[in-house]
């Protein structure tokens, strides 16, 4: 497949990376020269310097026969005017652009990315993406990374392991002997910074992180298996009132949960903006990073504190500053994948990589036949696809101990018609089953491969 990135930065780069080792032809454009020199220096791409919305710009990078143009540069217009150029000059068959001013998304101006209006195929807001990541991980308070899959019926957790932890050093065979209604399966570990598939014969030790895909009913007997405590959130402080902090902020008050929050905002713009558009949230004007209006806030007694400013540094002194207080959960957003070391000796608990969660739903949008969810792991160190299983497909039939998996696969969950199963070794894949599998990004390939499920689109 060809494919035209726009915008070589951290999300134009990884997605860059992600569908270069898949043996995709790839072109990224970008009018800061150093940042294309970096993407064809490291990565198996083309580059081009220039604006990505000039025809002939496009035509360099190879428009008339692309397959696809992705718009991810820092410009919502320049994205919009991107994808104009490549269909009404090339005819790119897919266009995708990435979005964040909050009016481009309104639902009623949706009519916009008509075909014959401006022909966008998918658009994606980061500022949305990541407000649903925030609140997946308020859901979730013991864990450091989540996500649904199937529906809601499954999640993926990502648990660390700690003194506290009832089944350290025990074999992941043993917990299935010991568990053995228990529907969830531990698919990855991260030790001393190494992230792989763990066998059966493998242990948890303390200080690892591992990844659990666990049935949506199971999530808190899993919690409790892994020594974690499960909190109910009433009260919640969101440093940070721009438009994710707003997003955030305005879902807590439409769900069904009453939880109060109490927002800081140091823009008056931005404070003054969300006090009119909240009507429970209390919003307070100044720096979360002051001591005393964290006070104010109440963050003592919060059940959570969010740090979602646009400023990596802010959010960890924040968050840091929150958990001195006595705040027994801090959340951080972090651009920066070089910062996220820092987030274990500064005591918090969680984090949000935007970079992340725009490259997860960029991904489920290119990757074609019965993909229907793609969530990226890490600095892109491994991928969580679920699918449907195809009549063609190489598994379909197998028990899962017979199919020829990578060392870097493991199979999550399986959904069969409405119900969702565990998967063992003596478990039949059937043309129709919905699976959720965890695979290492070298083996992505050797995946799609399996389940007969291309990149390539309609």
């Amino acid at each position: 497949m060809k494919v035209i990135i726009c915008g070589a930065g951290q999300v134009g780069w990884q997605i860059a990376r992600h569908l270069s080792g898949e043996r995709n032809d790839v072109t990224v454009v970008d009018n800061n020269p150093d940042l294309v020199r970096r993407a064809t220096d490291t990565l198996d791409v083309q580059g081009i310097a220039g604006f990505a919305s000039y025809p002939d710009v496009l035509e360099k990078a190879g428009a008339r026969d692309a397959d696809m143009v992705i718009a991810a540069t820092y410009s919502d217009e320049v994205n919009m005017v991107t994808c104009q150029v490549a269909h009404s000059v090339f005819a790119v068959p897919r266009k995708i652009a990435r979005l964040r001013a909050e009016s481009y998304l309104t639902a009623i101006y949706s009519d916009l990315y008509r075909r014959d209006h401006l022909p966008i195929d998918v658009v994606i807001s980061p500022e949305r993406e990541v407000a649903e990541a925030a609140l997946q991980r308020l859901a979730a308070p013991a864990a450091f990374d989540t996500e649904t899959f199937l529906n809601g019926k499954t999640q993926l957790m990502g648990l660390s392991i700690d003194e506290g932890c009832p089944i350290v050093n025990t074999p992941l065979r043993q917990l299935t002997d010991l568990f053995s209604t228990l529907r969830s399966v531990v698919v990855g570990v991260r030790r001393e910074g190494q992230l792989f598939a763990p066998e059966s014969g493998d242990q948890l030790f303390v200080g690892d992180s591992c990844y659990v895909v666990v049935h949506s009913e199971d999530v808190q007997r899993t919690m409790e298996i892994f020594g974690k405590a499960h909190r109910k959130q009433e009260r919640v402080v969101i440093v940070g009132g721009g438009n994710v902090g707003l997003s955030v902020a305005r879902a807590l008050e439409a769900g069904k949960t009453r939880i109060r929050a109490k927002m800081i905002e140091r823009n008056r713009k931005n404070a003054e903006r969300a006090a009119e558009e909240l009507e429970r949230t209390i919003v307070l004007h100044g720096d979360g990073l002051d001591a005393g209006l964290l006070v104010e806030a109440g963050v003592a007694r919060a059940d959570a504190a969010l740090c979602v400013t646009d400023d990596d540094k802010v959010n960890l002194l924040a968050a840091v500053r929150a958990k001195a207080a006595g705040c027994p959960m801090v959340i951080a957003l972090i651009n920066d994948p070089t910062l996220v070391p820092l987030m274990e000796p500064l005591g918090i608990d969680a984090y949000i990589n935007p970079r992340s969660t725009t490259v997860s739903s960029i991904l489920r949008h290119i990757r074609h036949g019965r993909v229907s969810q793609v969530y990226s792991i890490g600095d892109a160190e491994a991928e969580v696809i679920e699918a449907e299983v195809m009549s063609t497909s190489p598994i379909a039939g197998s028990l899962i101990r017979e199919i020829d998996f990578p060392e870097g696969v493991l199979v999550g969950a399986v959904r069969k018609g409405d119900k969702v199963v565990k998967p063992t070794g003596s478990l039949r894949i059937e043309e129709g089953d919905q699976i959720v599998i965890f695979a290492l990004t070298g083996d992505v390939a050797e995946v799609e491969r399996l389940l007969q499920v291309s990149i390539d689109f309609f």
